[in-house]
């Protein structure tokens, strides 16, 4: 049996007009990528977390096992402040369809112990609810590391 969809967002109604579909707003996305990027910044896991549903998926790689949960996601950023100093971080947001938002990033920080700078850059494709919080994170990113001198 296929499922009821008259009352999903974006499908027709009965009187030919389209049910609303929920949107993320542009400064909503800017705002939440800001939020993101000052996490890292500040090394914490504990800002990231709270930017993240309780069941949140969050992929660093497209091959990789998620990070499961505003736990699952602290963990993952445990490595930030253990492995990352001067970090900068800047985004753009690209397009936004519904609640999915697709942004280009990058990043540049210094390696702990080695000293290296690492260059990075990236695409999020992103899905929030109506309370603004990230239900799933897809990430792909290119590193560039330059040795310490």
């Amino acid at each position: 049996m296929l499922p009821d969809v008259e009352n999903h967002p974006g499908s027709p109604r009965h009187d030919g007009q389209m049910n609303p579909v929920a949107t993320t707003s542009s400064a909503a996305a800017d705002s939440w990528l800001r939020n993101y990027g000052s996490a890292w910044e500040q090394a914490s896991p504990q800002a990231a977390r709270k930017l993240f549903t309780e069941d949140c998926r969050y992929f660093e790689t497209p091959f990789s096992k998620p990070a499961i949960g505003r736990d699952g996601v602290a963990r993952y950023w445990q490595a930030v402040p253990d492995s990352q100093t001067d970090v900068a971080f800047s985004h753009e947001v690209l397009a936004i369809q519904g609640q999915t938002v697709i942004a280009h990033w990058s990043a540049s920080f210094t390696r702990v112990p080695s000293g290296n700078r690492v260059k990075l850059d990236g695409v999020f494709v992103l899905e929030f609810t109506d309370a603004g919080l990230c239900s799933s994170l897809r990430e792909w990113w290119h590193r560039e590391e330059t040795p310490s001198t």
